[in-house]
């Protein structure tokens, strides 16, 4: 048994929420290591996502590969001229999952491994003298707000997470893309322009003015969406269009989602004393892809960790070990990705050369190779210096560089 310092009294070591993948891993570990946890999670949510896990996921956090609904070969790239590449992902794959099955898959576990799972919504968040977080909540609109307390309180609530914003200065300051997607049924006799084991990526502004539109399979159905940091932007009416210039409109439609994703991490997780964020509540999406679901899961586990030194110690600064655990494992990527979105979605003109650059044999086994691995590639260092002229080159509208 991991719990020290059993004289503070409270209802749980640690309480969760968010049951998302981010939350549902930090549960699981913590219950695995025989903390009372609660896991607080809201009903009925599914968050719109394109369901991208990288091979290395499944190995990470022993996910079976039967929960995966569809094994992406390759990824197409379309320019605002509509030109296309094609960028086959070799001898891995991009699996595909389904939120709904997905989320609820990594909570059924929580629960088995000891996790006490409560359905409802945080309202608030409080601590006393003592160290004794308390959380009120309702399990619905119309209940009466209940409260739970405990030692450490992990908040993976999601973008403009409630948690966050109540413990942690400036946690409503981070930006976000605005995110829609629509699922879809896939028909048996498909002759429209897509295939099943292919991720189609729209580098177009009439799609989207400085992010991207996607269409990925996931088996039996499939996931048309788009983002933006323009708040005005028509999310849905674009979606609408973007359906129509694929000729997928008449595809049913199962539903429809749409939610903040944080594109930064926050400057800080923890609020000094006994909350800590993870997943979305602190930033963790991936700028440039706005790929989430892997850095949200490793960002919960480093949480884990984080809550469980501090449980173990009594000492606050444990937690500030979860953002830099994170950070020096990722917080180079992220500001790579970051560098791109910010110079290659400006514009259409910006986005047809990064198309182009796409297109080129290295850049196309790198990025695979540093999606799959999830780091960046250290071998090859000439291939990497190869790659950064010919970024250059595209970036200012030279021709390509050739070493």
């Amino acid at each position: 048994m991991a719990r020290q310092q059993m004289d503070i009294q409270a209802d749980y070591d640690v309480i969760v929420v968010g049951g998302g993948p981010s939350g549902a891993t930090a549960a699981h570990d913590l219950a695995v290591q025989g903390y009372r946890v609660m896991l607080l999670d809201k009903a009925g949510r599914v968050k719109p996502c394109g369901g991208a896990v990288p091979p290395r996921l499944l190995k990470d956090f022993d996910i079976p590969e039967s929960l995966l609904v569809a094994h992406a070969k390759s990824a197409r790239i379309i320019a605002p001229s509509h030109k296309t590449v094609d960028m086959p992902v070799g001898d891995g794959f991009v699996g595909m999952v389904d939120r709904d099955i997905f989320d609820e898959w990594l909570r059924s576990r929580a629960c088995a491994a000891g996790a006490i799972r409560m359905t409802g919504a945080c309202e608030t968040v409080e601590n006393d003298d003592a160290g004794i977080a308390t959380i009120s909540f309702r399990t619905d609109r119309k209940s009466d707000l209940q409260t739970v307390t405990a030692r450490c309180v992990i908040g993976a609530d999601g973008a403009r997470s409630r948690v966050a914003q109540q413990c942690i200065k400036n946690a409503d300051r981070v930006p976000c893309v605005f995110a829609y997607h629509e699922i879809v049924k896939v028909p048996e006799t498909i002759t429209e322009d897509y295939e099943r084991d292919r991720c189609d990526v729209y580098y177009q502004g009439h799609l989207s003015p400085d992010f991207y539109a996607w269409i990925f399979p996931h088996g039996k159905t499939a996931s048309i969406g788009l983002g933006s940091a323009n708040k005005g932007f028509p999310l849905r009416e674009t979606t609408r269009q973007m359906r129509e210039q694929t000729g997928l409109s008449e595809w049913e439609t199962v539903r429809k989602e749409g939610a903040p994703i944080p594109l930064k991490p926050l400057k800080r997780w923890d609020n000094g004393k006994n909350v800590l964020v993870t997943g979305d509540a602190a930033g963790v999406v991936a700028p440039s892809s706005g790929e989430g679901i892997y850095y949200a899961m490793t960002a919960g586990r480093m949480g884990a960790n984080a809550a469980s030194q501090f449980l173990q110690t009594g000492d606050a600064k444990a937690l500030k070990g979860a953002r830099k655990s994170f950070m020096k494992a990722h917080g180079r990527v992220f500001w790579i990705l970051g560098v791109m979105q910010y110079f290659w979605y400006k514009n259409d003109k910006r986005r047809e050369r990064f198309v182009k650059m796409c297109a080129d044999p290295d850049v196309q086994r790198l990025t695979w190779e540093a999606y799959m691995n999830k780091e960046l590639v250290k071998r090859e260092p000439r291939a990497h210096m190869k790659i950064f002229l010919k970024d250059l080159g595209h970036l200012f509208g030279m021709k390509a560089v050739n070493r």
